[in-house]
């Protein structure tokens, strides 16, 4: 069939219930779909999909949605055609990893209500990212690279299904880059973590083994984000809607509304309301269900 909507549930979370895959096969079907298939479970009372013929994916997403809204699932449709993806450009913070990096680093400065602040106003879109990078990191002058070493150490969690998001993709020919608003410092080392072909992010200028309070020009900003995923497309030789690009921020917005699949994750509601995807629920393996891996086909890290 033409489309397909796959339904999430958090593996941490309740079970996704026969009556809810039934509700969701109805709605189709009474929205005007042709044709609706049984449901394909690619991951035991968790996931699954449904294959459907005679309205878009757009139209199915909002037949379903309206009678699932306040249930604990993610709600995907999309075509099937070039449904798994060979290009993954992610963001950092709050999306492969569970913190925001700076305001851990402010922390350790006596500044984070004051950068957590400005960090918060970014994201949403409320203030230019560049303008809001430039004034967090001259709060952070004086800082020792020790700190920034305690503050990856102490306070960095990976967010779940990252890893297997990564090695997943990559042993399925994928190329992945992470690609961050943030610090070298930090991406560097997830991306050796986590698996990332390769990492991209602004740089925290030194003097001695203290922050300066500066950024080396150009920051990366939202555009660099975009440019990057479609520098890599062109390098990759693949197409548009081969690529998955997955974030949280306002300065992820024209990298997801870019990519082949643009998928908001647990993201401000600017983001989400961009995004052809969004993801509220589950964790990140739910960016390979939604391209058609199945629970066994996970590569989960040792």
């Amino acid at each position: 069939m033409e489309n397909v909507l796959t339904l999430i549930s958090n593996p941490a979370g309740p079970v996704l219930r026969d009556e809810v895959v039934e509700v969701a096969g109805a709605a189709l079907y009474e929205t005007g779909a042709s044709e609706v298939d049984r449901p394909d479970w690619l991951a035991a009372d968790q996931v699954c999909d449904i294959a459907f013929d005679g309205i878009s994916p757009e139209v199915g997403y909002e037949a379903v949605r309206q009678y699932l809204q306040d249930e604990p699932y993610d709600i995907v449709a999309q075509p099937q055609a070039y449904r798994r993806k060979k290009l993954l450009v992610a963001d950092m913070d709050s999306t492969i990893i569970a913190i925001e990096c700076i305001d851990e680093l402010a922390d350790f400065a006596g500044r984070r209500e004051e950068v957590a602040d400005i960090t918060e106003r970014a994201m949403h879109g409320e203030i230019d990212f560049s303008q809001s990078l430039h004034e967090r990191a001259a709060m952070l002058a004086g800082l020792g690279t020790d700190l920034l070493e305690a503050a990856f150490d102490e306070r960095l969690q990976l967010t779940d299904g990252a890893r297997e998001l990564v090695l997943t993709m990559r042993a399925n020919g994928a190329y992945t880059a992470l690609v961050s608003g943030g610090f070298t410092f930090f991406t560097s080392r997830v991306r050796d973590m986590v698996g990332f072909d390769m990492d991209q992010a602004n740089e925290l200028i030194m003097r001695g083994d203290k922050l300066t309070g500066a950024v080396t020009e150009p920051i990366l900003d939202p555009r660099a984000k975009l440019e990057a995923l479609r520098r890599l497309t062109v390098e990759n030789e693949i197409e548009r809607e081969e690529t998955l690009a997955v974030g949280d921020g306002a300065n992820d917005i024209p990298m997801i509304q870019a990519a082949g699949l643009g998928v908001a994750y647990h993201a401000k509601p600017l983001v989400a309301a961009g995004a052809k995807a969004r993801i509220d629920h589950g964790d990140l393996t739910a960016l390979l269900y939604i391209q058609g891996y199945t629970s066994a086909e996970i590569v989960r890290p040792n």
